[in-house]
C-alpha cells in the first residue's frame, strides 16, 4: 500500500463542519437577514451525484476558519428544489450543483462551482 499511499495519501480523518440544513424558504430569508451582520454560506448539494459529494468532502476538509463567524447552510437540493429555484430567484444566480454561494451583507459576494469552490478556500473569500 505504500505506493499508493505516495499517490494518493493517507486516508486522514474527515473533518466535518456545523452545517444548519436549509430546508425552506423563511430560512433563506432569515439567512439574508443574517447576512446583514456575518457571511452566510449556501452549499446546494446533490446527494445523487459523486462529484458533488467528493467536492464537499474537499471543501469540509480544507476549511480553516471560525465557524462561529460564519453560517452555514447546506443544502440537500433533490429534498428541497423550491429552495433552490428560491435562492436562484432571490439572489440572481444560476442554479448549479455543487454551487457554493457566500452571502454579506444581503448581496452574493461570491459563487463557485464544481471544482471551483475548493479555490475558494485558497484564495481567502
Amino acid at each position: 500500500m505504500g505506493i499508493l499511499n505516495t499517490l494518493f495519501g493517507s486516508k486522514k480523518e474527515q473533518k466535518s463542519l456545523n452545517w444548519k440544513v436549509l430546508e425552506d424558504i423563511k430560512q433563506l430569508d432569515n439567512a439574508l437577514d443574517i447576512s446583514k451582520d456575518k457571511p452566510v454560506v449556501i452549499f446546494k448539494h446533490s446527494t445523487s451525484c459523486g462529484i458533488s459529494r467528493m467536492v464537499l468532502n474537499q471543501f469540509q476538509n480544507n476549511a480553516d476558519f471560525d465557524e462561529d463567524a460564519v453560517l452555514l447552510l447546506y443544502l440537500d437540493l433533490l429534498a428541497h428544489r423550491d429552495v433552490s429555484n428560491a435562492i436562484a430567484e432571490k439572489l440572481g444566480v444560476l442554479h448549479q450543483s455543487p454551487q457554493l454561494i457566500i452571502l454579506h451583507k444581503v448581496q452574493v459576494v461570491h459563487q463557485a462551482s464544481h471544482s471551483a469552490i475548493v479555490l475558494v478556500l485558497s484564495i481567502g473569500c
